[in-house]
């Protein structure tokens, strides 16, 4: 559930298949030369910021952040950091000696890359303004690097990612998809489909969406008809994290950022990537998690809502709101609604399967107890995302097989934005109709 805390329960795994080939299959392509640290604050971050957010929820633009299984973040894992190679544009890399790593190189996984990062770092040069640039760690081999670059103007952190999207024809589309500002404040953002069947996205938006004062993070994103991916971010500041602002934007605008991911010298380096691994499984066992099953037992994934949510919770609306926005996938669907007095967002999440995590949802508060055994729990509480004056309020019901469908409302748009009236749009008694109605437990599942 993207936007609640108390809802991040996913016993049965299944949030993990939702994320797509991508996240899957370049989690572990990524060379990290050495920089344990960043692989352990990365996966704790990532983990915790993964479980509240769904591609879904996002329209992809979160998911150019993410990079493997565990969730480690690509700003986490490239983060400049420590002594760094010093070069410029226009001339021969002038090593530091005194900060040189002896690493010992690993074998290469399975579909890992091995392109040279010094190949990667020419790239980048050759396809941005004259300025000087810093590296770390250019002797190593794999699929993205970062860097701090200066045209004069001020420090920017920066960092380039190569991959592969995944197996199916549309995967990566979503990370060439502009997201909602509805779920993500940004100030701009582009998307759109190249002469060569390629895809391409330049999102113009914030590293802590919520301090608009701090750190810009803009971001351009290739998806080749092929299937490969081209991720460039940059940043007013000297490091993606913690450090001062040194310029008011970004050294790059969204026309030179178009114009790097999409450089055709970057195919050389794409090729390099080899084609995703296949890995068999079992009947009823999602690729990877063979060792987690004992042999001769089949483990049964659980039943997936494959209807129409977005569209039923539409159909259920109280007559008299006008949607001005709508969205969703798979499990999870969204309004944004006006009754003449302000913008009102109503989100829904239907889930088989949470029966385990009953006692922590239910334990306590305004919880009834229904006919045949199931419960429903009514919550009136302020918003969590920073919006001035923005209150939640909420029905969560769940049967006795674990069975559940919440669903909420707030007094404003988006929930970072302040309220924009005294009172979500639709009662309790509403959303309480909406939560308990018997057309959820007819959609179709798997």
């Amino acid at each position: 559930m993207p936007d609640h805390d108390q809802h991040d329960h996913d016993p049965d795994g299944r949030f993990a298949d939702e994320l797509g080939s991508v996240l899957r299959s370049t989690g572990e392509s990524f060379a990290l030369d050495g920089r344990p640290e960043l692989v352990t604050g990365g996966l704790a971050r990532g983990r915790r910021r993964l479980l509240r957010r769904r591609l879904a929820v996002t329209g992809g633009a979160l998911a150019l952040a993410v990079i493997g299984v565990g969730g480690v973040y690509a700003g986490s894992v490239v983060t400049p950091a420590g002594p760094a190679d010093k070069a410029s544009v226009a001339g021969a890399p002038e090593r530091d000696k005194s900060a040189t790593r002896q690493v010992a190189p690993a074998a290469p996984r399975p579909g890992e890359a091995e392109i040279p990062l010094s190949e990667i770092a020419e790239v980048l040069k050759a396809n941005t303004p004259p300025g000087e640039w810093r590296f770390d760690g250019l002797d190593g081999k794999g699929q993205g690097i970062s860097g701090v670059y200066d045209d004069g103007k001020g420090e920017a952190a920066f960092s380039v990612l190569l991959a592969r999207a995944g197996r199916s024809a549309e995967a990566g589309v979503d990370q060439v998809t502009c997201p909602s500002k509805t779920f993500v404040p940004h100030d701009h953002c582009t998307d759109g489909t190249l002469p060569d069947g390629g895809r391409f996205m330049v999102f113009q938006g914030y590293e802590y969406p919520d301090k608009r004062e701090e750190t810009k993070n803009w971001r351009a994103v290739l998806l080749t008809e092929d299937g490969f991916l081209v991720d460039a971010s940059e940043y007013n500041a000297a490091a993606q994290k913690g450090a001062v602002v040194s310029r008011e934007d970004p050294p790059l605008d969204a026309t030179q950022l178009k114009a790097l991911v999409t450089a055709e010298a970057w195919r050389p380096l794409l090729e390099q990537i080899p084609p995703l691994p296949t890995t068999p499984a079992g009947p009823g066992v999602k690729p990877g998690a063979e060792a987690l099953v004992k042999p001769g037992v089949t483990r049964k994934a659980p039943s997936q809502v494959t209807g129409d949510v977005p569209g039923t919770l539409r159909a259920l609306l109280p007559e008299g709101l006008r949607v001005v926005e709508k969205g969703g996938e798979g499990e999870y669907g969204y309004v944004v609604v006006d009754d003449g007095n302000g913008k009102s967002f109503v989100q829904i999440n239907v889930q088989y399967g949470m029966g385990g995590a009953a006692r922590d949802l239910y334990g306590s508060g305004d919880v009834t107890t229904l006919p045949g055994g199931g419960k429903l729990k009514l919550t009136r509480q302020p918003g969590e995302k920073g919006g001035a004056g923005v209150v939640w309020w909420s029905a969560d019901t769940m049967t006795k097989k674990g069975f559940r469908v919440v669903v909420s409302a707030f007094n404003t748009g988006a929930q970072h934005e302040p309220a924009t009236r005294a009172e979500p749009a639709l009662t309790m008694e509403q959303l309480k109709a909406i939560a308990l109605d018997p057309k959820w437990a007819k959609l179709p599942a798997r």
